[in-house]
């Protein structure tokens, strides 16, 4: 009896790992949604706002910009400035500058529907320097970009930084924020997120140069930043979804204020 149990046993095993099923998996068509990306620096002509639409699975991957948007920022003392279309789906102002400490209102109608989102922009925190070191990795030498930077007393600063090679822009999102870091020097590399196919051609060499713009940002533009990281990624502790973005209305997205500084160094 033994015997033929363990035999049923060894043909189910079988029968399992040498039948193949086809299955078919239905990619349904989703309702399209806005995607609207604005940023104002505390520099003169930084205010700009990218609108797109999201597309289906079965399309192409280019996003053409929605032209015909009424997109005005307004600070908090009511002064309202209309951004113009400098190319289709792209709204700026030329002299806009915004101000640390200040909050800013962006208002996008698209066809009849209002998106809003309020940001205000933090103090400016000095980036102290950008420099080149050798890190081991797995066996392997490469060349990282590291940031240092003094953090405030007072929990609640966010920070975003992005990188250049060569004026080519990583796409690896740096963000982080003072939570475990309230009032301490930091001094963090900004590792490369890359897989076998790309990590030859994004090693850093001897002679490139990189930039670093330092950006600091609001908890709400954080969460944004962070969730969509945590996507990209594939953490398994995050259930796969839209990141947060801070615009009410119904739209993908984010309205950011911020602070901007940058330094570039040669690699030696």
């Amino acid at each position: 009896m033994k015997n033929i149990s363990l035999l049923a046993a060894i043909l189910a095993i079988f029968t399992l790992t040498s039948c193949e099923k086809v299955i078919s998996v239905n990619l349904n068509n989703t309702d399209k949604q806005y995607v609207i990306e604005g940023t104002l620096n505390n520099q003169a002509g930084s205010a700009k706002v990218l609108i797109s639409q999201t597309k289906d699975f079965s399309e192409n991957n280019d996003f053409p910009g929605i032209s015909g948007a009424q997109v005005t920022i307004t600070d908090q003392n009511n002064n309202v400035t209309t951004l113009t279309e400098s190319s289709s789906g792209t709204y700026i102002s030329a002299s806009l500058q915004g101000v640390p400490g200040s909050s800013y209102t962006l208002k996008v109608v698209i066809n009849g529907k209002t998106y809003t989102s309020t940001s205000v922009m933090p103090q400016p925190v000095p980036l102290d320097s950008v420099y080149i070191t050798e890190e081991a990795l797995f066996g392997d030498t490469r060349k990282v970009v590291n940031v240092k930077y003094k953090d405030p007393a007072g929990k609640g600063n966010n920070y975003r930084f992005i990188q250049y090679v060569n004026g080519a822009k990583e796409k690896t999102i740096f963000v982080r924020n003072d939570e475990l870091s309230d009032g301490r020097s930091i001094d963090i590399p900004l590792w490369v997120r890359n897989n076998d196919d790309d990590k030859d051609k994004k090693k850093i060499k001897s002679g490139d140069v990189v930039s670093v713009e330092m950006l600091c940002i609001d908890d709400n533009v954080y969460k944004y930043w962070f969730s969509l990281d945590q996507s990209a990624t594939g953490d398994s502790n995050v259930t796969p979804a839209n990141p947060v973005s801070n615009i009410s209305g119904g739209v993908l997205g984010y309205f950011s204020a911020q602070t901007y500084q940058k330094k570039t160094v040669t690699v030696p």
